[in-house]
């Protein structure tokens, strides 16, 4: 199954490293996040990547070393690894939608598509999460996680501390986490550059129950500050995933 990666973003909570880079090329253990990324999906089998780029684009070309010219598809090794890798310009304002939307192109009218952003990272299982779709025959099926708390959790009875949490994982909601399959039919509902995914696209096929969620219990980190890329970096030199 064919994979784009969303990678086009300006990175504003990021500025400490965006400034020079995109939040793609950010590295943990001295790796880019996305590189981390496709070797997750490498290995669940797929070999078919698809860049969306847009702000700094060049950064991530010059990475790759067998890149030539965008729209071609290139082979990318990775730990004795192969995969091909295709990278596309998508506009450096182009919102996520719109971003997701000029990669129709390399998606054929019958088939599914995964997609996911530059900047998180998982230890969902996609070939459960492939069959949840498939099962569901929906237009879309998003990946739902729990998110991690951001202070301390109490518990209180009257003015006593009966337990206390240090950052636990909120036992209550869930968030998009990121980790996506679609039928072609999804880019008919985003409308154009200015397109926000999380918005019109995904509100839209929610209300017309086209919109199932694959929940994951497990590991979840997106890097969105620099205090969670210090979480990942702390997580991969520790071997904690």
């Amino acid at each position: 199954m064919k994979v784009i990666i969303l990678a086009g973003g300006l990175g504003t909570r990021l500025p400490e490293y965006t400034h020079v880079m995109p939040k793609p090329m950010v590295r943990i253990a001295n790796i880019p996040i996305l590189v981390h990324i496709i070797n997750f999906y490498i290995k669940y089998g797929h070999k078919d990547f698809y860049i969306a780029l847009g702000y700094k684009s060049e950064i991530v070309k010059n990475y790759f070393k067998n890149f030539k010219k965008y729209d071609q598809k290139f082979k990318f090794s990775l730990k004795n690894k192969n995969c091909f890798v295709t990278l596309s310009f998508t506009g450096k304002n182009t919102f996520t939608g719109g971003r997701l939307k000029k990669m129709k192109k390399f998606i054929n009218e019958d088939e599914n598509f995964m997609f996911t952003y530059g900047d998180g990272l998982s230890t969902v299982n996609l070939r459960k999460l492939e069959k949840f779709h498939k099962r569901h025959k929906k237009i879309i099926t998003v990946t739902a996680v729990r998110p991690p708390a951001r202070f301390g959790e109490l518990s209180l009875k009257k003015d006593k501390v009966v337990s206390f949490k240090e950052k636990p994982q909120v036992n209550s909601g869930w968030i998009n986490g990121g980790f996506f399959i679609a039928k072609y039919e999804f880019f008919n509902i985003i409308k154009g550059n200015n397109t926000i995914l999380e918005k019109e696209p995904l509100e839209h096929a929610s209300k017309r129950n086209q919109m199932y969620a694959y929940k994951h219990y497990g590991f979840w980190k997106c890097m969105d500050t620099k205090r969670d890329k210090d979480v990942l970096e702390k997580i991969y030199k520790n071997k904690l995933i």
